[in-house]
């Protein structure tokens, strides 16, 4: 039904006007009692897919990724869809607009998504007002820095969101992989990275003290475009600053053997789909065998498919996380997942 005829009345409309009427649609029918169907259609309920992950235990392995639920609007009426976590934002201290429109772009012929959307949310605070909601899933914070924050203050920023959804949510992701914010990457450099990861971790050892409660998960979310020698040195710091994980990955900057048209391609973004689908696996291979499965990894980018869920995991990933996937092939694609990975149990 949603590739035969939502998709497609979906796809008419512009790509972010899509997802803004998407969210008024859910929210809707779910105010009506539909989630109850929702959960009856795609849920797929079985202990065997339970997994324990950095301390954490996952209802199944199909998250829902960062960016689809900027705002902590909607996680609890997507995760009726039948996925066994959601993570929200990127989420900074400020709220901010993003780039200007239009930002968003589909790639029908390569079933990729182009996106600059440069971190527009209303901000941390606002955020925590939806949280205050009962949660019934559990929920990963995904953190960044403002636009206007120079790099040399991105830390402050980093630590008010890290000091405020504390609380809130069950596992933190610091995101400095995104393309969208000029001079964001520039964080993944080792020293720079080293020093943010061990503010955060001496931050969640204060907050457990002050909250009383356990040390909250932290990982770091990577892009697909390093080099083999910067990825063995996400390894040691990972290794040196003991985080909890790594989420491979974030999108791409590459235009490699793309099919749509030319005008499309050209956009300036970060392309996600079906693009990204070899390399977020070859980067997830590599820091599974060159870590020796010293840290657990969630699998993004390119699944678009049961069998691609299966080859993340194979590869080294603990969990995998939809966006692209979802928006081409909806809320079947989870459940498909799922009874995939049941057949193999």
């Amino acid at each position: 039904m949603y590739k035969l005829l939502i998709r497609p009345l979906l796809f008419l409309l512009d790509a972010e006007t899509a997802h803004h009427f998407s969210f008024w649609a859910i929210r809707t029918l779910s105010k009506f009692g539909f989630n109850r169907l929702f959960r009856k259609i795609w849920a797929v309920n079985d202990p065997k897919l339970e997994r324990e992950v950095f301390g954490l235990k996952f209802k199944n392995p199909v998250g829902l990724a960062a960016g689809f639920d900027k705002d902590a609007c909607l996680y609890n009426e997507l995760s009726d869809f039948g996925f066994g976590f959601v993570e929200i934002g990127t989420l900074t201290p400020k709220p901010q607009e993003g780039n200007p429109k239009k930002r968003l772009f589909r790639l029908l012929d390569d079933q990729g998504i182009i996106n600059r959307m440069g971190f527009n949310n209303k901000g941390v605070f606002e955020a925590v007002e939806q949280l205050k909601k009962d949660h019934r899933v559990l929920i990963g914070g995904n953190i960044g820095k403002n636009k206007v924050t120079a790099n040399k203050n991105a830390i402050k920023d980093y630590l008010i969101c890290f000091e405020t959804l504390f609380d809130h949510v069950d596992y933190f992701v610091v995101n400095v992989s995104s393309p969208n914010t000029p001079g964001l990457r520039e964080l993944q450099d080792k020293e720079p990275l080293t020093n943010l990861l061990k503010k955060l971790k001496r931050q969640n050892a204060k907050q457990t003290k002050k909250t009383n409660q356990k040390e909250k998960p932290i990982l770091l979310k990577i892009a697909p475009d390093l080099s083999d020698d910067q990825l063995m040195d996400i390894i040691l710091i990972v290794k040196d600053t003991e985080i909890d994980g790594i989420i491979a990955t974030n999108t791409t900057i590459s235009r490699k053997g793309l099919k749509s048209h030319m005008i499309l391609t050209e956009e300036k973004g970060g392309l996600s789909g079906k693009p990204l689908t070899s390399r977020s696996t070859e980067v997830i291979r590599f820091l599974a065998e060159k870590s020796n499965k010293a840290f657990p990894i969630i699998g993004v980018g390119g699944i678009h498919s049961p069998e691609d869920a299966l080859e993340k995991l194979d590869a080294g990933a603990d969990l995998i996380q939809l966006y692209t996937g979802f928006v081409y092939e909806g809320p079947a694609l989870v459940k498909s997942i799922n009874q995939a990975i049941l057949n193999r149990i």
